[in-house]
């Protein structure tokens, strides 16, 4: 039996005192969402407060790029469809214009990022109005956008770009936007070999997790410290599979952005809508009603593809007065906005992609107030007039009313705040002049607008009244 080590000198009392009051004062990390250790279980971690710049932002971009912007017809599921479900369209494609013995892997040296040029691209998001960003680190077809050192050379920095995309867009924003920084990874990969063969043990086998997925997370936030961890496709498995809540343990308690990070609810099969740190549910989640857990919108400007295609019509894109209703509603409902778009193989934001963007970030120039830092309210939408949706700031003592259509009468009829005489302003964000209004039997208001030309609007799409100390 070992001996026992001898026993510590006893501290002097002063410098005993010392210490405690040093603990005592020592400041908090900033931003902490909670002292405690997170243990690697689901009743821990869906425990942890959501960091409270997130909620504040309201609206990110998304931007979906990798080796699927080469052929850029159908959907950045490209290689699925192609090989494993055959679908005629994506077959005749490839015979139609590329060689017989042309293989997806040949792909990658023709994914050259040759115009890509990361300060543009910051730049634009800053235009956009957009709080944050989301990078495709890594899709389902396994080719990162790092130089990983657990993809045997399939990565942007050994193949095709030549470039640690990752590296340079996270400088970029960081040093040229306010912009929160964002990464989305892809938990399994279609073909690759590790991966098929755990899931023909119906996942009894763990050598993908263990020797690629797992390693290249904890790189990826070391790395690039992203503030908004964005995981998807569990490939069917469960999240004991992954390790899901063993990483987002470390995640939470130990990694650089510990404090900072938001991770959505794609850890594995069943944790969607469940699990995690805000919920996405599905693709272009739309709940309809509010929902009293944090969650997100993640859709597409394109209709129907993440990845850019060079198929799309111009009836595929949504409009800009459709974006702005779903980025309204989503709001009101108490969700976040993430918008998705998707460069070119040579990195090239094409110009209907920037102008949604430029169009967005106009129009919250204007209205950015009643959309920003704002809450829920007890309505989230008018039930006497269409398309009027409200969002609230109670420390303030205010409501706002965003209308999608400018009512030809110039009243705007609101049923659901009712104004106190004497003490109720009301003000058309962009215009600076108080609204004249009247009460609305038995409940609400009437807001006179004012007589406004085109060219006075204070913006397009939308607009926004700001009411105070309405009950």
């Amino acid at each position: 039996m070992p001996s026992r080590p001898p026993p510590c000198p006893a501290l002097p009392g002063l410098l005993l005192l010392l210490l405690l009051l040093l603990l005592l004062l020592r400041p908090a990390r900033p931003g902490a969402v909670g002292a405690a250790p997170f243990e690697p279980s689901w009743e821990s971690l869906d425990a942890r407060p959501l960091p409270e710049w997130f909620d504040a932002a309201k609206f990110g971009v998304f931007i979906h790029w990798g080796v699927y912007s080469v052929p850029s017809f159908g959907s950045e599921w490209f290689w699925w469809y192609w090989q494993n479900q055959k679908i005629p369209k994506y077959v005749d494609f490839m015979k139609d214009n590329y060689p017989p013995d042309f293989k997806y892997e040949d792909f990658g040296p023709l994914f050259t990022a040759k115009f890509f040029n990361a300060s543009q691209w910051a730049d634009l998001l800053q235009a956009s109005g957009a709080k944050y960003v989301v990078l495709t680190s890594k899709h389902h077809e396994g080719f990162p956008l790092w130089g990983s050192e657990y993809s045997w050379n399939w990565n942007a920095v050994d193949e095709g770009p030549k470039r640690d995309i990752v590296k340079e867009l996270e400088v970029a924003v960081r040093s040229r936007t306010n912009l929160h920084f964002g990464l989305y990874y892809s938990l399994f990969e279609w073909f690759h070999p590790l991966f098929l063969e755990d899931k023909s043990s119906s996942f009894q086998k763990q050598k993908f997790p263990v020797a690629k997925m797992l390693p290249e997370l904890y790189e990826l936030v070391t790395r690039y410290q992203p503030e908004v961890l964005w995981a998807d496709g569990d490939g069917g498995a469960p999240d004991s599979y992954w390790n899901s809540t063993g990483f987002l343990a470390w995640l939470y308690n130990e990694s650089p952005v510990r404090d900072t990070v938001v991770t959505n609810d794609r850890w594995g099969d069943g944790c969607i809508c469940r699990h995690g740190g805000y919920y996405t549910c599905a693709d272009r989640y739309h709940p309809g009603h509010l929902l009293l857990h944090k969650w997100e919108n993640c859709m597409t400007i394109d209709q129907l593809s993440w990845g850019y295609r060079r198929d799309a019509g111009i009836s595929d894109y949504l409009t800009i007065e459709e974006l702005v209703k779903q980025l309204v509603e989503t709001v009101a409902y108490g969700g976040n906005l993430l918008m998705n778009i998707g460069p070119t193989l040579d990195g090239t934001i094409s110009a209907i992609f920037e102008e949604r963007l430029r169009q967005m970030g106009a129009w919250l120039k204007v209205n950015g107030e009643a959309i920003y830092d704002t809450h829920t309210w007890r309505f989230q939408n008018d039930t006497f007039t269409p398309n009027v949706w409200y969002t609230s700031k109670p420390k303030e003592k205010l409501v706002y009313a965003i209308f999608l259509k400018w009512p030809i009468s110039g009243q705007l009829v609101l049923a659901q705040p009712s104004g106190i005489p004497g003490e109720t302003e009301v003000e058309l964000l962009g215009h600076g002049q108080p609204l004249p209004w009247t009460s609305f039997k038995p409940a609400g208001m009437v807001v006179q607008l004012p007589q406004l030309t085109i060219h006075q609007m204070p913006s397009r799409w939308g607009w926004a009244l700001r009411l105070s100390s309405v009950i």
